[in-house]
C-alpha cells in the first residue's frame, strides 16, 4: 500500500478517535503492523499498551492457563465449565507445574501410599507341590 494524503489524514483522526490499531487497519485496508509503523513515523503520540495490566487486574483470578506465567501454579481450582473456575496462580515449587499445597496433593509417594492402605493379602498357593501329579478330571 502507498501512503497518500488523505489516508494518512484518516490515520491520525483513526488514532486521535482512539481506535485500535487493529480496527485502524480494518478501516484502511492495512494490517496493524503498517498502522503501527506509520504512526511511528508521523511522530503520533503513543498510546498504552492494551497488553499491559493494571494492578487491579493482576490481583484477580487467572481464568486461562495463556494468563499463567512459567513459574506459576497450574493446578485447576472449580469446574472449567463455570464461570468462577480459575487456577491457582502462587509460585511453583522450581521444576514442578504447582505451589508447595498442590505438590502435595498430586504427587503421593509410594511410602505414603503404604501408610494409608493395608497391605494385600497373600495370594494361596494354587501350584502343586513338586512332583506332586495334578489332579485328574473325572
Amino acid at each position: 500500500m502507498v501512503w497518500n494524503d488523505d489516508t494518512v489524514e484518516r490515520l491520525k483522526k483513526l488514532w486521535a478517535d482512539g481506535l485500535t490499531t487493529g480496527d485502524i487497519g480494518k478501516q484502511l485496508g492495512v494490517s496493524k503492523n503498517a498502522v503501527v509503523g506509520k504512526a511511528h513515523r508521523l511522530g503520533l503520540k503513543a498510546r498504552p499498551s492494551p497488553i499491559k495490566r493494571t494492578k487491579k487486574e493482576k490481583d484477580e483470578k487467572i481464568r486461562s492457563v495463556v494468563d499463567l506465567k512459567a513459574d506459576s501454579c497450574r493446578w485447576p481450582i472449580g469446574d472449567p465449565r463455570h464461570p468462577n473456575f480459575h487456577f491457582c496462580g502462587k509460585t511453583a515449587i522450581p521444576g514442578k507445574p504447582y505451589c508447595s499445597e498442590h505438590a502435595q496433593i498430586a504427587y503421593v509417594s509410594s511410602s505414603r501410599v503404604r501408610e494409608e492402605e493395608p497391605a494385600p493379602a497373600a495370594p494361596a498357593a494354587t501350584a502343586p507341590a513338586q512332583g506332586a501329579e495334578p489332579a485328574s478330571e473325572s
